[in-house]
Parts: C-alpha cells; sequence; structure tokens
C-alpha cells in the first residue's frame, strides 16, 4: 500500500466525519443508554458566556429524563435521542429567586436544550452544538471524582428529619471528621469525640463524648440534630464532595467538603 493511498483514505475518512456532523472518535449517544445514570459537567462553552464561578450540569437518571442546573434552579424534563439530534421537551423547574445573572443562565440553558442541540459522546466527554453554542461536558466522576470519606473535615449543610430538610442556623458551623476508627467534629456548639468501625456503605457510631458548653435555642436544636443522627449504624453515601448519613430512626445529615472544587467557567 503507497503512502499516496494511506494519505488519501485518511482524508476521505475524515471528511465523512465531517460531513456527518461527527468529531472523529466520537459519535451521537444513539438512544441515549450510553448516558443513563451519568450526571456531566461543563469544561468549555463557546458561543455563550457563563456567569462567573459556574458551570453547567447534565443529569440523564433514568430512560427519557433529564435534569440540569446552570446555578440556580434544578431544571427538569422529558428527552428523546433521534438521529445525532438531543430533543428535550416539557422543561420545568424549581422556583427559588437569585441574582438576576443565573436566572438569565437557566432560561438560557433551557432554552438551548429545547433547540435540539447535536450530540457527540466520545467515551467521558459529551458535546452538545446548537443555537449558536457549543457546550463541552465530562462525567462528573472524572471531572469531581468522589471524594474519601477519611481525612475530609465535612461541613453541616442541612439535618433531615424523616422525608424532610432543615437548614442549619445562620452562622453556626457544624462539623465531621473521620479518621481510622475514630470521628472527631463539632455540634455547632460543642466539640465531640467517638467511635467509628466502617463498613462497606456504612459507618456504626458509638460512645459519643461532648464538651458541656451551653449555647441555647436554635444552637442547641442543631446539636440534638447532629448527635441524634450519629447513632449507631449510620449509612454512608459519598457523591462528589457532598455526603450524605442517615441512621435507621429516621435522622442524618448532608454536609459538604470544607475544600470545594473550583467551577470552570468560560
Amino acid at each position: 500500500m503507497t503512502s499516496r493511498f494511506v494519505v488519501a483514505v485518511v482524508a476521505l475518512l475524515l471528511l465523512s466525519a465531517c460531513a456527518s456532523g461527527h468529531e472523529p472518535g466520537g459519535s451521537p449517544a444513539g438512544d441515549g443508554a450510553e448516558l443513563l445514570g451519568r450526571t456531566f459537567l461543563s469544561t468549555e462553552v463557546s458561543g455563550h458566556s457563563l456567569a462567573p464561578q459556574t458551570r453547567i450540569m447534565l443529569s440523564f437518571p433514568e430512560k427519557g429524563k433529564i435534569t440540569a442546573n446552570a446555578g440556580c434552579n434544578h431544571l427538569f424534563g422529558e428527552v428523546v435521542f433521534e438521529g445525532d439530534r438531543m430533543k428535550v421537551s416539557d422543561m420545568g423547574g424549581t422556583d427559588m429567586a437569585c441574582e438576576q445573572a443565573l436566572m438569565a443562565q437557566d432560561q438560557w440553558l433551557t432554552g438551548f436544550l429545547q433547540t435540539g442541540p447535536r450530540n457527540v459522546l466520545f467515551g467521558d466527554e459529551l458535546t452538545l452544538t446548537g443555537d449558536g453554542a457549543v457546550l463541552k461536558l465530562v462525567d462528573r466522576k472524572v471531572v469531581e471524582p468522589d471524594q474519601s470519606l477519611l481525612g475530609t473535615r465535612w461541613v453541616v449543610e442541612s439535618v433531615i428529619t424523616g422525608q424532610s430538610a432543615g437548614s442549619v442556623p445562620a452562622g453556626a458551623e457544624a462539623f465531621l471528621e473521620f479518621d481510622g476508627d475514630r470521628v472527631v467534629g463539632n455540634t455547632g456548639c460543642n466539640s465531640l469525640n467517638g467511635q467509628a468501625l466502617h463498613g462497606p456503605g456504612k459507618v456504626v457510631i458509638s460512645d459519643i463524648v461532648t464538651t458541656k458548653k451551653a449555647c441555647g435555642g436554635d444552637i442547641d436544636a442543631l446539636e440534638a440534630a447532629v448527635l441524634a443522627a450519629l447513632e449507631g449504624q449510620v449509612t454512608v453515601k459519598v457523591d462528589a464532595d457532598r455526603l450524605e448519613l442517615l441512621n435507621a430512626n429516621g435522622k442524618g445529615l448532608q454536609l459538604r467538603s470544607a475544600t470545594e472544587p473550583r467551577p470552570t467557567s468560560s
């Protein structure tokens, strides 16, 4: 085979990829099966400027469903894949008020998705092209791997009671650190120390002791909630920089790593 023939074949393959609208090495997501259960975070956006310190998140929790976040509200809708198009419809969302730039970004992302952007999936990279913009995303597990339960300071963001979650009082900070077979931290009022025996997806907590400072009001309520969540066998779920602890009594905590990854914007 001559070198001239090889060059011609390569050129033909590249032209074919361009003509079909696909990037070399990538292809449409088919019926979307390869996206199921995955979350993607934006790494580059061209044709549109994101608000500072924000990124786009797209998730495909189940067949025919898409969820998204652009820095403000939780967005959700229906999705089908036709050829190389990702067609999103029936978009809705929560109704949280944010600063104007973030509200506008919600509207932009909703509009962009509803134009039926072309999609190219190449391993962990998803590229959407449409409405004058190109959105490049990478699987969340690559961009933001799950942080280790051990050796991380986990700050309490909310307390769980049954099916509801309550916020932490303004100005209070409760946190936990797991190290070997111990857990240490602060209830928002007092320091705590106890035993923590680890197993797959769980930790058994016992012998919690605290200092005895009185704080009063909402801070005492936070302390009671933290201690109630740290009783006996507790299920553990780490998702990137988030941690959820939940025990059999319906009490739990939602926490975030004190060291947050810096969002990518462009």
